[in-house]
């Protein structure tokens, strides 16, 4: 039996992942109603560490396309009293259509989670990689600009599981791309810059990554930055805030690598205000960060529809296979500020 699961981005063609923002464009436009595409499907929401935006958009997204949930917190599963993972997902399985899962840990555990072969898994963010929150940023950039080819986003701070979603979503869509500048000793692995770029050969895309910011690029489309703590995890080093301080989204630095034609700014959020961004910035007339929360939605709606409807127009294959990118369809220019 054939099952869809949404693990990594990496595993994804290119054509998936253009229908999946063209899938949530439309679902931002409001093209949900009425629809039931998810009637009588069961979708359970697992979220082992803090969530506001994806717990939320995930629940609420099922609803609206028809599907009922249940929602398990960190310690509800047996799980804790010793049961394997593998024999947990085979029960739930038995109930439900599809799990939805945020851990901070390895995505080794979803991976054993996707063991079983009717219900679906979908990392809702793991150590490594938060696949859909990429989705949405995608969303977010085409709804703004029109189109992802020829775009140029610029990452600044902590190569984290965001940093890594970007980089694979980037290096999936034709003629994207993505500079990454991070403090020393805090990018993204080698390993994960590596798949990225050999994704990238096929697309035509680019992502670069640099530590030290005599490196940023100038007259970038799109400004990102991330918590340079994720999920509020501390640092070894004691001394990590002076290295990521010069990192701070300034309306300076803004100036320096925004186009005269309009550059936006983008935060995953949870933002901590005076640390990664500054109140300028964030609250300004480029931040499109609020409206990209909103997008967390238009993200999770399509990740549902896509790994549970089963329609014949999407298709899947493994990693280690070449693909084609397909373009994404020019839609008006409608983005604005929400901040």
């Amino acid at each position: 039996m054939f099952t869809r699961h949404m693990l990594s981005l990496f595993d994804l063609d290119p054509e998936i992942i253009s229908r999946l923002v063209s899938r949530g464009l439309a679902f931002a436009a409001g093209n949900w109603q009425r629809s039931n595409l998810l009637r009588n499907r069961v979708v359970g929401i697992y979220f082992r560490r803090f969530s506001t935006r994806t717990r939320t958009a995930f629940t609420i997204g099922a609803a609206r396309l028809g599907a009922m949930t249940i929602a398990y917190g960190p310690n509800d599963l047996q799980i804790n009293t010793g049961e394997t993972i593998e024999d947990t997902a085979r029960v739930l399985s038995g109930f439900l259509d599809g799990l939805v899962i945020r851990t901070n840990q390895s995505l080794d555990e979803m991976e054993a989670f996707a063991g079983q072969n009717k219900m679906i898994i979908i990392n809702a963010m793991s150590e490594e990689e938060h696949p859909t929150q990429a989705i949405s940023d995608l969303v977010t950039l085409c709804e703004e600009f029109g189109r992802l080819q020829g775009i140029h986003l610029l990452y600044i701070g902590e190569g984290n599981n965001t940093a890594a979603a970007l980089a694979f979503a980037v290096s999936k869509t034709r003629d994207m791309r993505l500079t990454l500048v991070t403090p020393e000793g805090y990018g993204l692995p080698e390993s994960t810059l590596n798949k990225a770029r050999f994704s990238a050969e096929q697309t035509g895309s680019c992502v670069d990554q640099y530590h030290g910011l005599h490196n940023l690029p100038t007259q970038v489309d799109a400004v990102y930055t991330s918590r340079w703590q994720t999920m509020g995890e501390p640092k070894a080093d004691p001394e990590w805030e002076e290295k990521f301080d010069p990192y701070k989204v300034t309306a300076e630095l803004m100036a320096q690598v925004s186009k005269p034609s309009g550059t936006i700014f983008l935060h995953d959020l949870p933002a901590v205000r005076g640390g990664d961004v500054s109140d300028e910035v964030l609250d300004g007339p480029q931040s499109h960060a609020f409206r990209q929360a909103q997008h967390k939605l238009s993200g999770a709606m399509a990740v549902l529809d896509w790994c549970l409807k089963g329609g014949e127009s999407y298709s899947y294959r493994n990693s280690h296979r070449r693909s084609v990118s397909t373009h994404i369809p020019v839609l008006a220019r409608q983005g604005s500020s929400d901040a």
